[in-house]
């Protein structure tokens, strides 16, 4: 894992039905997170924000994919910035922003690994399975769209960002913490070939042994492993400032582990957090806990 970190912040909340996730970047920011960092022995650079279209200024275009045309170029810009990153030899840490964005921290990272020859495992921590695609979707909330454009169904301004489809194998790519699954995307799911580890098999195999067979497929025969960390991984009670709750989520505890876990892997080439919402936060819980959970991935320890 490389030890200078370029943050990239992406304020989007064009992906979700509720607004302010787009404040989730500024919320990690004043949670500390670069002084954190730098007290972990990294050297961080701060990249700023990339610049995305405000919601009241955009027609929301075809409703069974809302606001496709600016998430797409929106990702395309993140995808070049993680590619660069991973370029120059840095670890790029995405701060969201909705779920959508996930697109173009993949893209980038495929891309990047694509040209060497290599392909990537992705570590996807989510209580819902971002599994749908226009045809599928309920809402046509893109941010419930992300992992099926990286395994290669949906819409073509999503699957085509890396220049390679899938993104990732299904085989390479482990979905922990899931609870909340539309009936289309269930089936979605089963079939994809993507390894899902619901909250039930958290609850009877313990978060140790489920995180340790994710990273296993996640890593064998990839360069590294992506991962995307959705706060509503965490039970509400611990992240209530979230985009979409759902009762029943890993502890705090075993949030902590699973991101313990993928730091001692040593596998991690990309780090991205989203859906953190101060508007229904609680005096920034959310991006305090956040903030710890980046540390754990990045291998602070207890001892």
């Amino acid at each position: 894992m490389p030890e200078k970190i370029r943050i990239i912040g992406v304020p989007m909340d064009l992906g979700a039905s509720r607004r302010g996730v787009d404040m989730g970047p500024s919320a990690l920011r004043v949670a500390g997170l670069q002084s954190r960092l730098k007290q972990l022995g990294r050297q961080v650079e701060d990249a700023g924000n990339i610049t995305v279209p405000q919601a009241e200024e955009q027609p929301y275009g075809e409703r069974k994919a809302r606001y496709l045309e600016e998430i797409s170029q929106t990702c395309k810009s993140l995808a070049e910035m993680v590619r660069r990153a991973l370029a120059e030899g840095l670890l790029p840490l995405v701060l969201g922003g909705d779920h959508s964005i996930a697109v173009g921290t993949v893209a980038g990272a495929a891309a990047h690994f694509h040209r060497e020859g290599k392909r990537i495992g992705v570590v996807w921590l989510d209580a819902h399975g971002d599994m749908n695609t226009p045809e599928s979707s309920p809402t046509g909330n893109v941010h419930g769209m992300p992992l099926a454009a990286i395994v290669g169904s949906g819409a073509a301004e999503l699957t085509d960002l890396a220049g390679l489809k899938p993104m990732a194998e299904p085989r390479h790519v482990s979905l922990i913490g899931t609870r909340d699954l539309d009936a289309k995307e269930r089936r979605f799911a089963k079939e994809s070939g993507v390894h899902v580890f619901t909250m039930r098999d958290i609850d009877e195999r313990g978060m140790r042994e489920v995180m340790s067979e994710a990273l296993r497929f996640a890593s064998d025969d990839t360069a590294g492993v992506a991962v995307s960390l959705d706060m509503d991984f965490v039970d509400p009670s611990d992240a209530p400032g979230v985009g979409t709750p759902v009762r029943g989520g890993v502890t705090y505890r075993e949030a902590h582990l699973a991101l313990e876990m993928i730091a001692d892997s040593g596998a991690m080439i990309s780090f991205e957090l989203v859906e953190i919402n101060p508007v229904i936060d609680l005096h920034n819980t959310t991006a305090s806990l956040g903030v710890e959970l980046i540390l754990s991935g990045l291998g602070k320890k207890i001892l």
